[in-house]
Parts: C-alpha cells; structure tokens; sequence
C-alpha cells in the first residue's frame, strides 16, 4: 500500500505538485500529508509519535493550536490554500458546444439523410455535355426543364438545412440541460457549512473554505468535509460505508484510531479534528479524481493508469479496509456514465433502417425500371446502334434517372424523425422542471414511460421525513393528541421541559420557515426534533432551557448508539446533587424504570406487570399505527459520594418514567393518491426502508402500497437474505424469482439488498417481458442501485452529492408523486412519437408510391422534387412540432407500460397507415389518370419540354397536401379513439401550425409559380380539393370502426431488438460498441439492451451442454441460472482476501455470456471488470480442456477473460 502514494501524486495537477516543494515554512509537506491519510488505526498512530513527537507537535508544525485553531487572517488562509490545495473538488469539464454537435451527429438515420442529401447536390451540379442529335433518338421522358434543372440543388440543401436543424436543437438542449444542472450542484454546494474553531471563536463557514490547519467541530449527523485527524473526541464512532462499504461503525478515538475521513458520517458522538487534507487531497477528492471528476490532466493519466495491468488497479486503491475492491469498485460505478442506447433509441434506430432498406429498394427499382424501359425503347422498338458520339447524351439519361432514384430514396426517408424525438423529449425535459423533475439523462425521460416497477425509499420521499409528536402518556393518561399544557400537574411539565431540552443534541433545533406559509425547518436529528416540536406545542421554548445550562455544563453525556438504543445526560444541580435524563426506545428504557410520574406528578412504583400493562394497551396500539415509540426518564443521584459513572449498567438503572411519547413521520398526503395512479398503470410500487418492519407494514398500508386482501410478502433484509442465496452464500436468480413478484415491502434492508433486489428484477425472466425498474434515493449508500436501475431518481434536497451523481432524474421537492409525473411524460414521449411515425409514414408511402408509378408510366414524377420537398421537410418538420408538443392526459396512466418488445408500430397504427394510404392514393391516381375529364382541363400528362405548370398537376399537388394536413388531425389518436378533436385546444401550437400550414398553402399555389410549378386555382377547384382533403377526417371513421383484430395479414414494426433479427456485420459492429460502452461503463449493463432472447438462447446452451461440461465436475445446484459460471472449481479466485462478491460479479457472467455471441472468441476482452478490480482470475486450462469446444459458454468465458 505504501507504493499506493506514488501513483496517487501523479494525479494533481502541476502546479499544486509544484508548490508542495516550498512547503519549508510549513513543517511538512503536502505529499507528507497525503501519505500520511492514508494510513489506518495504530500505523496512524505510530507514524504520528515517530514523525511529530505527538499531536501537539503535529499541530505546531501546521502552525495552529489545538484550542485556540488558526488565527484566522486572510493572508495565512490564502497561503495555505497555495500550499495545500482548496476545499474544492473541480468538477467534470463540461463538454464544449462542438462536442455536443458531434456526438449528436453520431445518429445512424441522419448519417443516411447526409448521404442522399450529398449525393443529390452533386448530381444537381452534374452539367451533361454537348447538344443531343438526331441520330441518338428521341427517347421518352425528356430531360427536366430549366426551372427543375436550376432548382435541383434546393432538394439536397433543403436535406442538409433539416439535419442542421435536428443537429443544433440537440446540441442545444444537451448543452442547456448540463448548464441547469451546473446550477443545481453550485446551489446546494455554498448551503453547505461546518463548524470551525479560529481565533479561540467558534464560527460557521461554507465547506469551500477550510483549509488545512483548521481545527474543525465534529458532532453526529455531520458529513465529514474533508481529511482529518481527531484531536480529543467522546464516544465518536463513524460510518465509513460509503468509502469502505463496511457497514459497520467505526470507533475513533485519539489514541487508537484517529483517522477521519472526508464521505464519511458521524454515527455518534462528538469531537474535535485537525484537518489535514481537503479537495482533490481528501480520500474522497482521491476517489472522485480516479472517476475523473478532475481537470483534463488527470483525465489523459488516468487513461494511461488504467492501460496499465489490473495490478495499478488494485494499487491505486485509496483505501485500506478489508475489503478494498468494494468501497472503490462501489464509487467507480458512481462516477461512470450511462452510455447505453435507450428503449426508444433501440426502436427507432432498427426502424430508421428498416425503412431506409425499403427505401432502397424502391429507389433501385425505380431506376432498373427506367432504365430498362429506355434500353428497350430506344434499342429494341427505335433499332438504334449505341454510338461512341451517343454516350453523353445516354449518360445524362442515366444520370436523369438516378436523380430520380435519389428522390424517391429520400421521400422514403423520415428526416422528420430524429426532429420529432428531439423536440418531443427537449418540450418534455423542459414542462418536466416544473414539475419537479430535473431530467440528467434525455432517454431516462422515455425510459420512465415504461417502468413496471419503482422501489421507493421511505423517509422523506412517502412520509415527510418532518418526524411529529401525535400521541403521548403522561401522568397515567394516554392522550390521542398533543395535551393542553394546563391538562399536567406543573412538576412533569418542568421536568418532561428539561429532559428534552437538555438530553438531546444542541444541533437539533427548530428554526422559523423560509417562506411564510411553509413548516418550520428542522434542524439536526429528525427525531430530536420532533420532541423538541413538543415542547414548543407545550407552550415552553426549550432555547431558554439551554441557555440557562449552556452544553459546557453538562456533566456527562452518554450518547446514542445502536446497543444503549438511549441517550442521557447527566447535570450538576444547584445542591451538588446530579439528575440524569434519558431517553430511548420504548421497550428498552421501561426495563430500566422502577417509578413512573402519576397524575399528580408524584413518583410510584412501576412493577413488572405494570410493565406488560403499558406494553399492550399503550405501546402496541402506537406502533400498529405506525409511531415510533420513546420513553423519556429521569433519575435523581446524592452529591457525595459521587456515583461511578462509567459504570454504566448501574447508572442507568432505577428510573422513573416522566413519558412515553408516539411519533409519526406522516405520510405526505398526495402519495396514496399517487402510488394508487402507478398501480391502475402497471407498475407495482415496492418500499425498501431500513425501518422496523412493522412501522414499514403500517406505512405502507396507509400509502397504499400493501391492501388488505392481496397476496403479497413483507421481508426484512435478513430474511430476504436468506431466502436468495443457496448453500454456499451465493445469490441464485431463481430464488429471487421466487420472492419478487410477491414482495412489496423489504424492511430493514442495507444498501446491498437494495442493489441486489434491483438487480435481482432487472435480470428476471419471470413473465412475460423484462422489467424496467425504476429506484429512488438519497444516501451515498444507494448509489449503486440508483446505477444499476433504468431510471434513477436521486432526491434533490435530501440527497447526497454521490446519490444525485448516479442518478438519470433528480427530484428537486423530493416527492413520490413527482415520480407519477415522470411516468405521465414518459409514456407522452412515447405516445407522441409513435402519433408523428404513424402521420409521416402515411406521407411517405404516398409519395414513394406515387413518385415510383408516377416516373415509371409518365417519366416523369407527379410531383415536382420542389413540391416534394414542401411535403417532406417542411410537413415533417410542423408536423413534428404540432405531434411532439401534445400535453400529457391523465388517460396515459390508464393503461399498462408498453414493455422493451412492443412494437412502436402497432397493429391498429399499421391499421391506419395503411387505410389511409389507400385512400390518398386513389384520390391521387384517379386524378392523374382522370383529372382533365372530371375538371374538364388540359392533360398535364406527357406535357411537351419546358411547357408551363398545368392546372392538372397543381390540382394534383394541392389536393395531397390538403390531404396530409387533414390526415394530421387523424394522427392525433393511435390507440383507435373515434373522436380525433378531443383535448385539441389543449395545444395551441397544433391548431396554430395547422392553420399556418394552410394560409402557406394558400399562398404557395397562387403565387408560387414557375419555382413551385404551380398555377393559381379558381375557387371551385380549391372546394373540391378541400372536399377530398375532408374525406380524410370521415375514412378515418370508417377506418376506426374496423376492427383490426379481424385484420389477420397486419404486421408490427420497429420491435426491440432481437436475436434473430441481428446480422452477422451488426452483430460485429455490436462487439465494438460493447467495448467502448465498456470503457465507459465498465459493467454489464449493455447485455440487457441486446434483449432477451440472448439470455434465454444462453440458458439453453448451457442445458444443452450440461453433460458434457461437467464431466468430472461437481453439478451446479441451480439449474438455470447463469449466475452459476463463477461457482465451478476451474475458476480459482487467488484472492489474499476473503472473498467479498463485488457489486458486479454476476456482471462478468453475464458479460462473457454476451461475449460468446457477439466476439470471435480470439480477442479476449481487456477491459474486464475481473481485471479491473484487481482479482486474479486464473483458468485451470487442463481441466476445462475437455469440456471447452469453441461456443461453449466456458469456452467463451475463458477467452472474454
């Protein structure tokens, strides 16, 4: 570990390195320091009497007193912040405009759209040589005229301005997003302040401004700020989890273990530290550096430091606990981001391609078409011979017909669509703000639409986390309520007054409210507070209390802590007597008590029976409600002889109960509601709390969660525990499977169940699709849970910094109901999309099938490309905005989540599109072929060279897009709903560019002209194209009544991605993007984007290979699960340590699982989670070299190692 500081160093930035040099006025340098804060328990202690003498020689060389701190003038601060470093851990360089452009141009649809549009302007450009002669023959289909031959660039540049668009609006948002957050962070990082003693004074200041030297207060509850180095502490005890992921607490004491370290919680106790280390030098700067939180020259070494062996990983470890890999592996995942392509991405990327190919298709139809109508017109019919002469007038007919192609091509092409998705979800992330939830991750925003289950935190997210005195017993009177103070005999007023005031913390406090109408802020120990909440409802103020006996005064404090499960102070009164308060849970304190205060306020004997009396009729009834139950006591000692107060059983025995007191954390009145909205829309809500499990019960009956009469489990961890894990301690994915479905409340519960239950879902196969979990959270603790889920919601008051870093969405009030919002939006997202495919689509099977018959019976498309071009880029571009911007309905919480296989395209919308494209089509074709008799014009068929526009074709042209602009309405509703009006002025900017289209319309066919090929219309014309353009609103009708169940030969499109339907080059292409992702990620995460039937494919090649595998081998107990790869003996884990099964184990599984069907088994995989966490994992090849035939699931795992 000692050679850990080596590779530390090379993690500042230059010039703090450099100043650690001129340390000279300082007695040691930075890097001392650091090295030093590394070390743990006696080394510490040892290091500090070799090097300093002891802490008071520590103290001189820092120049500061241990009483009196550091004097506090500017000039020394501002050197020690040169020579030290800032208390400021530099955030991520955010990505720089340009960065964001580029990323955003990575989209595979737009890569297809910059081809066509570049192809189509360089054809425009092409200039055919020499005039044609005779003797080449007058082919049909004349070249275009000028107008069209001019306005050709505008179709390729009208296709770059759409892409531009799509680009910038993402960029935009991306940049805008990070910007709100940016906001956020610095916002809640100045609320933050710390205790410190300067010039003898002590003082608040924000975190930002300790420095080394400072000698800080520390008192349970804190969040240590930075490093530091206990000087003189009371029962201190620290939980150290979030850096160690040891759950239990840690003693501190000056003389044993007096290393305290930033990230890590005051469980109990106080004391005072000098600190040591602060910013990027603090244990948790360290770690945050690794994740490169860091500037850019951290980043660039941090890459060479994880190109080195896992062996730098194991070095580079900060910490030095039992079980290294986890606490670190832990905060890795923290800082990692998201990569993985979301539901929706996955489905629309495969539709874009699916579409793009029939597109092509088309398109090369089109062409072969043409041009085998040209070769035999002119070589078979005319009995012309190619002449050399002849060629470039031949080309230009080639060149001609692929323009044509190319249009086709592109009309095929929803440019649209990257548009809709981006306006759809920025208008969502942005409504989404105002109700409360600040969106980190764009997918995550999609993603939440299709959770089917959320497993919810209590405190503070159900309940208020505003702990409440509702019952209390005092005087042999139980009150359902708060007492009147006049209702007490005087005497148990004062004393139940000082008991309370005077045995708690003095950083509890209640202060007045922000705003005017709030509750009044509680400070310090929620529960603490609500007692003190008593008083105050008591008429008494507890502040006069303690002013008369300030915190110095108090003779003895035995603080809380998880064995006593009580608190008591001991004062010296006036007499020299003392008197002892105390008080703690319930069940515990009445053993201890042999009085109780009467009515009268007169002490009597409480016996045991009276003991089992008050249980039954007091305490039970309290709990069952859901109360947290305390009995607050005292106890009177003589002066002389003064009692043995570390004798702690007899100090705290024969009390005499003043009160038993019930309090509740209510539940925030909008939740039943909420999680009632979440169970009519599928998605079944669990509650894991690390409460006792039948406050848990109780609260979850009053939210709802639970109802009398369902068939549903509450566990608590241990039990949950047990019942997943098979003999040998291992967690099985069956017996998960078992439990899950039924649990609705896990009590009790640690962080790592949290993680292990998420992960436990995400991974099951039980029923009929996958889950999408949704998970909140607040502590360090549930990062890696908050990591692991689809979507994670970090809370935005309470949370930690680590919580809100791992999370996809931020609750900025902290309320469960905003999740309900969240999953409205969602499914908006996704209903809106799906509503703008089903109107683009219908345009595009249109104008791809009219432009295709049109070219190859006239030669010459209907539809003039300009025309086109106003049908596509701009109807696409209004429609997306109209379609994407519809406000989000209660209805959406009435159905059941889509899931990750349902079709984006479904039945009743393919029901639609087709119907509707039939209709337009036979409107179009019976005007092209029949048009000049029924308006009695002239044909606009096989018009001579360079004749004007036709009324015919502007007939045409204006009737398709009246057509389209009613068909927008239909578009509305995707689910079959009759009435397509409804809830319409909900969206002003629907009927706004509804309107706006058609007056653009208007003008573009009377005054349009030559460019738009257009003629101005009389008005009995423009009625009858109104009139078929209304015909769409009624076949929508006729449409809608059909039912589509009777419809056998409809198909679905733009599934989640599946096995089969991947081919061999994507799957290739999958394997590249798996290792990026992995660099990123470092988890295995990306498999479950592969879908499912990889998993299930898994399963039954490992059954399949069953007999052969383990010949010679012991049988794995679980049958089917592939958790079980780790559990065979060819797999030694040479580990110094005991083994402690990181958060991702499973992960390697699965990921070499995955390896086996994406990479040829010769690149075995570097960046293995395995090697990076620094296990040697070695394959005993003799062993598995029977059973390891390529394709085998060992084979591959092997070589994915």
């Amino acid at each position: 570990m000692g050679d850990m500081t080596n590779s530390a160093v090379d993690f500042y930035p230059k010039n703090q390195r450099g100043e650690s040099n001129h340390a000279g006025e300082f007695g040691c340098s930075l890097d001392e320091l650091r090295s030093l804060m590394e070390l743990r328990g006696s080394e510490a202690v040892q290091k500090i009497q070799d090097t300093y003498g002891d802490m008071n020689g520590f103290c001189r060389r820092l120049k500061t007193s241990p009483t009196e701190g550091l004097a506090g003038n500017p000039a020394d601060l501002e050197n020690r912040r040169l020579i030290f470093g800032r208390n400021f851990i530099p955030p991520k360089k955010p990505k720089t405009f340009l960065q964001l452009i580029w990323e955003a141009l990575q989209d595979v649809t737009l890569i297809i759209l910059e081809l066509a549009a570049i192809i189509s302007l360089g054809l425009s450009f092409y200039q055919p040589p020499g005039e044609r002669s005779e003797i080449c023959g007058s082919a049909a289909g004349g070249v275009e005229d000028e107008g069209e031959s001019e306005a050709g660039w505008i179709e390729g540049a009208a296709i770059l301005l759409s892409v531009i668009c799509v680009v910038f609006v993402t960029a935009f948002n991306d940049w805008s997003k990070e910007k709100q957050f940016r906001g956020l962070q610095s916002r809640i990082e100045q609320e933050q302040k710390f205790a410190v003693v300067r010039g003898g004074q002590v003082i608040q200041i924000p975190v930002s401004e300790l420095v080394t030297g400072d000698i800080a207060q520390v008192k349970y509850g804190d969040l240590l700020p930075a490093d530091g180095i206990l000087i003189q502490g009371n029962d201190l005890k620290i939980d150290e989890s979030s850096l160690t992921g040891e759950s239990d607490h840690v003693r501190k004491s000056a003389d044993k273990d007096p290393m305290l370290l930033s990230g890590t919680h005051v469980m109990e106790g106080s004391g005072k530290m000098l600190v040591a280390a602060v910013g990027v030098n603090s244990q948790t700067g360290i770690i945050f550096t690794l994740l490169g939180a860091g500037s850019e020259e951290e980043e660039k070494k941090d890459k060479k430091a994880k190109k080195q062996d896992g062996a730098a990983a194991m070095e580079m470890q900060p910490l030095k606990s039992a079980e290294g890999g986890d606490g670190e592996e832990k905060e890795k995942k923290k800082g990692s981001t998201k990569k993985e392509k979301s539901v929706l991405q996955g489905k629309l990327t495969k539709l874009a391609v699916q579409i793009g190919k029939a597109g092509l298709v088309m398109s090369a139809i089109t062409v072969i078409i043409l041009v085998l109508y040209f070769a035999i017109d002119t070589f078979v019919i005319q009995k012309l011979q190619w002449l050399p002469e002849c060629t470039p007038v031949y080309i230009q007919f080639f060149v001609k017909f692929f323009i044509i192609g190319v249009t086709v091509l592109v009309v095929a092409v929803p440019e649209g669509l990257p548009l809709a998705v981006t306006i759809s979800l920025a208008y969502s992330v942005k409504k989404m703000m105002k109700d409360n939830n600040l969106v980190r991750h764009l997918d995550a925003c999609e993603t939440m639409g299709n959770a089917t289950a959320i497993c919810s935190d209590k405190t503070g997210t159900l309940t208020t986390n505003r702990m409440t005195v509702v019952q209390t017993y005092v005087g042999d009177v139980h009150y359902k309520e708060v007492p009147d103070p006049d209702a007490l005999p005087s005497k148990t007023l004062d004393v139940l007054v000082n008991a309370i005031s005077l045995n708690s913390a003095y950083t509890s406090k209640i202060l007045p409210p922000e705003k005017e109408v709030g509750l009044p802020r509680q400070v310090g120990n929620k529960t603490e507070c609500g007692l003190l909440g008593l008083v105050l409802d008591l008429k008494r103020d507890y502040q006069t209390v303690r002013e008369q006996t300030p915190e110095e005064k108090l003779y003895k404090v035995y603080t809380f802590n998880s064995e006593r499960k009580s608190m008591s102070t001991v004062i010296k009164m006036q007499d020299g007597s003392f008197r002892m308060y105390s008080k703690g849970a319930s069940e515990i304190v009445l053993k201890k008590c042999s009085n109780v205060l009467n009515a009268a306020g007169e002490a009597r004997v409480f016996r045991p029976r009276d003991r089992d009396e008050m249980a039954k009729k007091v305490i039970e009834p309290m709990a069952c409600n859901g109360l947290r139950t305390i009995c607050i006591a005292f106890r009177d000692f003589p002066g002389s002889p003064e009692p043995e107060w570390d004798n702690e059983n007899v100090i705290l025995m024969d009390l005499t109960c003043i009160a038993v007191v019930g309090i509740e954390d209510p539940v925030r009145p909008e939740v039943p509601d909420a999680i009632r909205k979440c169970q009519r829309a599928g998605i079944t809500v669990r509650m894991v709390t690390g409460d006792n499990i039948n406050t848990a019960r109780a609260i979850a009956i009053k939210c709802g969660i639970i109802n009398p009469g369902e068939d549903f489990i509450c566990l608590e961890g241990k039990d949950f525990n047990r019942r997943i894990r098979n003999e040998k301690g291992e967690i099985e994915q069956e017996r998960i499977d078992k439990i899950w479905p039924k649990l609705r409340v896990l009590a009790r519960s640690s962080p790592t169940d949290k993680h292990t239950l998420v992960k436990g879902i995400i991974d099951s196969l039980h029923g009929e699709r996958r889950q999408v979990v949704a998970v909140t959270g607040d502590g360090t603790n549930d990062g890696p849970a908050l990591k692991k889920a689809d979507v994670g919601f970090a809370m935005g008051i309470a949370g930690t910094d680590v919580a809100k870093e791992a999370s996809d969405i931020i609750l900025t009030d902290d309320n469960f109901s905003s999740i309900v919002k969240a999953v409205m939006w969602g499914r908006n997202v996704y209903d809106s999309i799906s509503k703008f495919l089903q109107f683009q689509l219908t345009v595009n099977v249109v104008a791809v099938i009219v432009a295709f018959t049109g070219a190859c019976i006239t030669q010459d498309s209907p539809l003039k490309a300009v025309q086109m071009l106003w049908v596509n880029l701009i109807m696409d571009t209004f429609a997306s905005l109209a379609l994407a911007t519809e406000p989000p309905s209660e209805a959406l919480l009435m159905r059941k989540p889509y899931g990750r296989n349902k079709p984006l395209i479904s039945r009743t919308m393919m029901k639609n599109i087709l119907g509707h494209g039939i209709y337009q089509l036979t409107v179009i074709f019976t005007l092209l072929f029949a048009g000049e008799t029924i308006f009695n014009i002239d044909s606009g068929r096989n018009a001579p060279l360079h004749a004007p526009p036709s009324e015919h074709y502007t007939i045409i042209f204006n009737t398709f897009v009246l057509m389209q602009l009613f068909n927008e309405i239909n578009a509305r509703k995707i689910h079959g709903e009759k009435n397509v009006f409804d809830g319409i002025f909900r969206n002003p900017i629907f009927c706004s560019i509804v309107f706006g289209t058609f007056a653009i319309q208007i003008l573009i066919i009377q005054f349009g002209g030559k460019p738009f090929s257009c003629i101005p219309l009389q008005i009995d014309q423009w009625l009858w194209c109104i009139v078929l353009g209304v015909g769409e609103l009624l076949w929508g009708q006729v449409i809608s009544s059909i039912p589509t169940n009777r419809l056998k030969f409809l198909k679905e499109a733009g599934h989640g991605t599946q096995k089969d339907d991947i081919p061999e080059e994507e799957l290739n292409e999958d394997t590249e993007e798996i290792d990026h992702a992995e660099r990123e990620l470092r988890r295995g995460q990306i498999l479950w984007f592969r879908g499912l039937n990889r998993i299930q494919t898994q399963i039954r090649v490992v059954k399949a290979f069953r007999s052969s595998l383990y010949e010679g081998l012991e049988k794995p107990e679980s049958k089917s699960s592939i958790h079980n790869f780790m559990t065979h003996p060819e797999f030694r884990i040479d580990d110094s340590q005991p083994h402690i099964p990181l958060i991702d184990d499973t992960d390697i599984e699965e990921d070499a699982a995955l390896k086996q069907n994406s990479s040829p088994p010769s690149s075995p995989n570097k960046n293995n989670n395995a090697i990076d966490s620094g296990i040697n994992l070695t394959t005993d090849t003799s062993k598995s070299a029977t059973s390891s035939s390529p394709g085998s699931p060992l084979h591959s795992l092997e070589t994915s190692l």
